[in-house]
């Protein structure tokens, strides 16, 4: 019997999950230009399908979708990066605070497990893989934090920053794991929200402070 095809819903879901993940973990460079036929032909759909998950990731910032119909990922101006890294020291402090009180060992050595494949990744200079684990101990916190909304809210952001980050991951000469994330679990051991709070908060920022417009490092 042979099996019935997805239908075009099913098939933009799938789709615009698929390009999501890639745009927020950094597999698309900035500025990257796609075409609908491309990306139809990539998934093996229709353009119905491939014009519909194009259209909502460009609703959440995504991508970028000219008059033209010309499609990329966004290469964001100074102002727009300074914006978004508010909006991390913001939301990620707040979450990773809600999420303290929920904090018990198994979470804890869950996240240290994390912190080693981002190590890993680190060693074999793989930025997309860093870019994943990190993303995956941030996470596996905040969801502690029992606050969908505002996980929702930063996964938009996240995945704004997806290609930012990986030209700053190769900007930036890595050895070892963030080591805000060593103060982050000190922290959480401990109990200690105002010291968590801080750990969060520098660790969010460090990074994307270092970024000018054309991706160069700013002056000091």
């Amino acid at each position: 019997m042979v099996s019935a095809r997805p239908s075009e819903p099913a098939q933009h879901e799938r789709l615009y999950r698929s390009l999501r993940a890639r745009i927020m973990v950094g597999e698309l460079p900035p500025g990257q230009a796609l075409t609908l036929r491309g990306i139809a032909a990539e998934h093996g759909v229709s353009m119905t399908p491939a014009r519909e998950a194009v259209r909502r990731l460009a609703a959440e910032g995504a991508l970028t979708l000219s008059a033209s119909g010309r499609v990329a990922t966004p290469a964001l101006s100074e102002e727009r990066l300074e914006e978004l890294a508010a909006l991390r020291a913001l939301i990620e402090p707040e979450l990773a605070s809600r999420a303290l009180p929920r904090a018990h060992f198994a979470l804890i050595d869950r996240l240290a497990a994390i912190n080693g494949a981002i190590a890993e990744a680190v060693e074999r200079h793989d930025a997309v893989a860093y870019i994943r684990s990190n993303l995956e101990f941030h996470r596996t916190l905040y969801l502690r934090a029992q606050a969908p909304a505002m996980l929702a809210i930063l996964e938009t952001v996240w995945l704004q920053l997806g290609p930012t980050m990986r030209a700053l991951y190769g900007r930036i000469e890595r050895h070892e794991p963030p080591r805000h994330h060593r103060l982050i679990l000190a922290a959480l051991k401990a109990g200690d929200e105002p010291g968590l709070r801080l750990a969060v908060r520098a660790d969010v920022t460090q990074g994307l402070r270092h970024l000018s417009p054309d991706g160069a490092p700013r002056r000091r």
